[in-house]
């Protein structure tokens, strides 16, 4: 297991460049199964979710192609469905929480589809109701073999039906769409979730044939078509790694310029990082963040205590609440973090209560943060990354910290973020891989 050894307290300085996004590009390359023809898809993330994603659809029979860096063919023709019921399979796509996405695709186009539970992050309960009850609706079997965690999807033929998703969720909504674009009729889904990731999968799905209309909103209209052909398509930039860097920028007092964000993508975030006190220019698409040794949290208007939480899209991503909370406890003031979607995810505030920050863990879904205004630093510590968001959180605060940290478990940031720590040396920190 590698770790991280990082001596803090260093300004930084300096351009740095997102990463394609991730939670983009396990969507997209789930897409790849709707279609026998190529599709090629640039600025893909070398991260190990990816690819461990990527190797999964290359076991399935896909056949992917590395074009150049970040830049792959996939063409999906000869898909071998019984791999689907091994054992190899069962361990690869248990450990990937994104693998459940395979299972609209799959489901569209050869009738059937076969997931263990998934892994992925240990944030809390993440359901699938929505996705499996989406594909109930459109006419498949589900079967859930309890002794193994294996589910089963099954359909002759799906057919296109009103459904209101019980929660708006962005894999789910994923899901059913890709499983929509083949089924006969027309699907409607409301409540969909509507991130700029879902409208990036609709986007790359029309360019293949797909009709969808209301796209951006959370109601969806799809009309099934009988097959879908290739197209090239690029990924965003991550959000959440843009949102680490202003959090990065403020943290470590270091004036950092973010470069190709695409802003009008970025929706409430910037915005939430300014309700801290982050000062930041928007110049062009890109983002310049000022060095600031003290920034002042909001209160609400009328004095009160400012609250930050999580929502659906256009609302706050709950990836970035981590990052939010660690940015506080250097602030001036206080601020109450809610983390509404999953209730284990505030649970590593114990390491920065190690570190120093003073915070109240009010409850699984809520802390308040009293921000120190860099008048007392964070202590260097030795912690272990408990999930991806979480992990960088953790790196930002030992970046922070006068002294020699050690962050254990990184894997689970090398799931999210790509050769961060070349990354962020370049803008002169100090991380050793040990």
């Amino acid at each position: 297991m590698a770790s991280f050894r990082i001596e803090g307290g260093r300004k930084l300085n300096g351009t740095i460049t997102p990463q394609g996004a991730k939670n983009e590009a396990l969507q997209v390359l789930c897409a790849t199964l709707l279609t026998p023809e190529e599709v090629i898809i640039d600025n893909i993330p070398d991260i190990l979710d990816v690819n461990n994603l990527i190797d999964l659809l290359s076991d399935l029979g896909v056949e992917v192609n590395k074009l150049a860096t970040g830049k792959y063919s996939f063409r999906a023709k000869d898909i071998n469905i019984e791999y689907l019921l091994t054992e190899e399979y069962k361990k690869k796509s248990s450990s990937l929480r994104g693998s459940v996405m395979i299972i609209g695709p799959l489901l569209a186009r050869f009738g059937k589809g076969y997931i263990p539970k998934p892994g992925g992050d240990k944030i809390g309960r993440r359901r699938l109701d929505t996705h499996f009850n989406g594909f109930i609706e459109l006419g498949a079997k589900f079967i859930y073999n309890q002794t193994d965690s294996f589910y089963t999807v099954k359909a002759k033929e799906l057919r296109g039906k009103y459904m209101l998703l019980e929660e708006a969720s962005v894999t789910g909504t994923a899901n059913l769409i890709m499983a929509a674009v083949l089924a006969r009729g027309t699907t409607t889904i409301y409540h969909a979730a509507c991130e700029p990731y879902v409208q990036q999968l609709c986007k790359m799905l029309s360019c293949m044939g797909a009709k969808i209309q209301g796209i951006g909103s959370n109601l969806l209209t799809i009309t099934g078509v009988e097959s879908l052909g290739g197209c090239s398509h690029s990924l965003l930039p991550d959000m959440i790694e843009v949102g680490s860097f202003i959090g990065l920028a403020a943290m470590t007092a270091s004036e950092i310029t973010i470069e190709n964000v695409s802003f009008e993508n970025l929706g409430i975030i910037p915005r939430s990082f300014e309700r801290l006190g982050i000062k930041m220019e928007r110049r062009g698409d890109n983002i310049f963040i000022p060095a600031q040794k003290h920034y002042q949290i909001e209160t609400f208007i009328d004095g009160s205590i400012m609250t930050i939480d999580d929502a659906p899209w256009p609302g706050l991503t709950p990836d970035l609440l981590s990052i939010i909370l660690v940015v506080a406890t250097q602030a001036k003031g206080s601020v109450l973090i809610h983390q509404k979607m999953f209730e284990s995810r505030l649970f590593f505030v114990d390491k920065l209560i190690d570190m120093g920050a003073q915070i109240i863990l009010c409850d699984p879904h809520r802390a308040t943060v009293i921000g120190l205004d860099n008048h007392v630093k964070l202590r260097p510590t030795t912690m272990t990354s408990p999930d991806i968001r979480a992990g960088v959180a953790l790196l930002i605060a030992a970046l922070s910290a006068d002294g020699t940290s050690v962050i254990h478990n990184i894997d689970q940031i090398d799931r999210g973020y790509q050769n961060i720590d070349i990354r962020l040396n370049a803008l002169g920190a100090s991380i050793s891989r040990i």
